[in-house]
């Protein structure tokens, strides 16, 4: 009887020590399943590109929430404030001078694509068709002004200062043998200020999404060869406190595959350009 008495104990150890190991296993499992959330800043609503990533993220259980942007200042400013996990809208160049001017504690993730700045016209088919005088928009940001400026200097409009590097301004402008006019413009406004204006300096994803395609249609555009153009590569940003979570790490390794290379391709037809 003393023995069966040891046995059954024995037994009901075994069993209560299964049962404990079981319940940790479905405890691991639920844990490795719990979804995560990302939430995406993007200026505008054009976000194709993306859709693709979302699903793709969402096979494995991570959400990606596009939160959407209608100016340049909010989507950075947000990031810092946490209202958003990462963001892309911006290129290297206005990223690194943003960031410094605000003191904001915001990282480079990597590189999505070169979107060419244009010209664009509603009077002219032409440069060549410019008039003395004309009114020229630009827009008022400081690195995207400035790429403007440098734009207007390739298509051999103006000179402007060598010393103001990468950033200049309207008053480092040394030669205007035309004497245009140029006006400063909210860079998400110019589109529609097009009427008003002679000619039109745009950014790609500006003229997007105004219904622009940006080879076709504007009557000159940035050398996507140039060497200068590489601070203009557009980049996802995230925070120093979020960039090595395993679900931010995975928006850039599924955003830089060859599958969405072919989807950039396919549907910006090189007004966009892969640079991953």
């Amino acid at each position: 009887m003393k023995i069966l008495k040891i046995l059954k104990v024995v037994i009901f150890l075994v069993l209560s020590t299964v049962g404990f190991l079981g319940c940790g296993n479905s405890s691991d499992d639920s844990s490795t399943t719990e979804k995560k959330v990302v939430k995406l800043g993007i200026n505008g609503d054009e976000n194709v590109i993306w859709e693709n990533v979302r699903d793709q993220l969402a096979k494995e259980n991570i959400e990606l929430k596009f939160i959407n942007f209608a100016d340049y200042i909010r989507p950075n400013l947000a990031l810092q404030d946490k209202e958003i996990d990462i963001n892309a809208f911006q290129t290297e160049i206005y990223f690194d001078n943003f960031k410094k001017e605000h003191k904001l504690s915001i990282v480079n993730l990597g590189y999505t694509v070169l979107a060419p700045m244009g010209i664009y016209s509603k009077k002219l088919i032409d440069l060549s068709q410019l008039k003395d005088g004309a009114v020229v928009a630009i827009p008022n940001d400081s690195s995207n002004g400035g790429r403007a400026l440098l734009l207007l200097q390739d298509a051999g409009l103006i000179s402007v200062n060598k010393d103001a590097g990468a950033f200049p301004r309207v008053k480092d402008i040394i030669e205007n043998p035309k004497n245009i006019k140029i006006v400063e413009l909210v860079a998400t406004q110019i589109p529609r200020s097009i009427e008003d204006v002679d000619v039109a300096a745009i950014n790609n994803g500006v003229a997007v999404q105004a219904g622009y395609s940006p080879l076709v249609d504007s009557i000159f555009i940035e050398d996507f060869k140039n060497e200068r153009l590489k601070p203009y590569f557009n980049i996802i940003a995230s925070r120093d406190d979020n960039q090595n979570k395993p679900e931010i790490k995975r928006v850039l390794e599924v955003y830089q595959t060859a599958e969405n290379k072919k989807i950039i391709d396919d549907y910006y037809k090189g007004s966009s350009i892969a640079v991953f």
